[in-house]
């Protein structure tokens, strides 16, 4: 997987070298490119995972950027209006993250978001505390963060 990713990275400077433009999207659209070609000089040979993670990582950041500017609108405008809405709790997750990475990644992120904090992992790593300043139900908000979160780690993770 890291001889795909650096080939493709190798082949990405190798495009914007040609082309001679140094934005951003240039880069993007190398890094694109590179993907496609080695993707079809490579389908049916050998391991694909490097194929199949890179859709997902791609989708995560999208899925993580919607969730923080979702919370930020949340947070700023409970700031804004004269009636705060908070309903601030400390819920339970249960975790089918077992390693200390997959862990502490999925604690940061969801510490990343506004409205909610990981404040502390069992001691058998079974369970996490997330405080959230806007508790409606917390099975909703538990199936949030197992379907959200956690599924999609895990899924670029393993």
């Amino acid at each position: 997987m890291k001889n795909r990713f650096l080939s493709n990275i190798l082949l990405t400077f190798i495009w914007v070298a040609i082309t001679g433009d140094f934005n951003f999207a240039n880069y993007v659209f190398g890094f694109v490119l590179s993907f496609v070609v080695l993707y079809v000089i490579t389908r049916g040979k050998g391991d694909a995972k490097y194929f199949k993670i890179i859709p997902k990582l791609i989708s995560f950041i999208f899925f993580f950027l919607y969730e923080l500017l979702k919370a930020n609108l949340q947070v700023a405008y409970d700031v804004v209006t004269p009636t705060f809405y908070m309903q601030p709790a400390i819920v339970q997750v249960p975790l089918d993250a077992e390693t200390e990475l997959e862990i502490a990644l999925l604690a940061n992120l969801i510490t990343l978001t506004p409205g909610t904090l990981s404040l502390d992992v069992s001691d058998d790593r079974k369970v996490l505390y997330v405080h959230a300043m806007y508790m409606e139900n917390k099975e909703d908000f538990v199936r949030d963060i197992k379907n959200g979160f956690e599924r999609r780690l895990l899924e670029i993770l393993r």
